[in-house]
């Protein structure tokens, strides 16, 4: 599925509307370039599932859990990981396989120990469109790219 967005707002809603329809074991890799959206999609994702506090990227942590909402939401920056087995000493198979649901960035940087059941979420800028058009095509059960 593709959806265009013409501003943060409307990139925002789309995630907040996949977070109300997200399912427990539900597992997103979000991709694009830096400063595509990844983060205003994700604020609005985690609104979708009933959280308030502040969301920001983990890029030093790597992982960051939210409790709050609906359900767990673990929100994973993989960017600056060095190779996956950094993955396994959080104990990412306890995150991936648990009761909340996963939202990954920089995704195809661990696409080995991606479990089968995942959704892609690309965001792209078309600086033809306008400086705020993106295109977030969704996947389902895709390969990375």
């Amino acid at each position: 599925m593709k959806i265009e967005t013409f501003s943060a707002e409307e990139t925002y809603k789309i995630g907040e509307q996949m977070g109300r329809e997200a399912k427990a074991g539900d597992v997103l890799c979000l991709v694009g370039d830096l400063g595509v959206g990844k983060t205003v999609f994700t604020q609005g994702f985690a609104a979708g599932l009933g959280i308030t506090e502040p969301v920001s990227s983990p890029t030093f942590t790597i992982v960051q859990t939210y409790d709050e909402g609906r359900m767990p939401f673990y929100h994973f920056d993989v960017y600056r990981i060095g190779d996956v087995e950094e993955m396994e000493e959080i104990g990412f198979d306890e995150y991936i396989f648990g009761e909340g649901v996963c939202m990954i960035e920089w995704a195809n940087l661990i696409e080995e120990i991606l479990p089968p059941h995942y959704q892609t979420v690309r965001i792209e800028k078309v600086l033809e469109k306008g400086f705020d058009y993106r295109m977030i095509t969704i996947e389902a059960e895709g390969e990375l790219q």
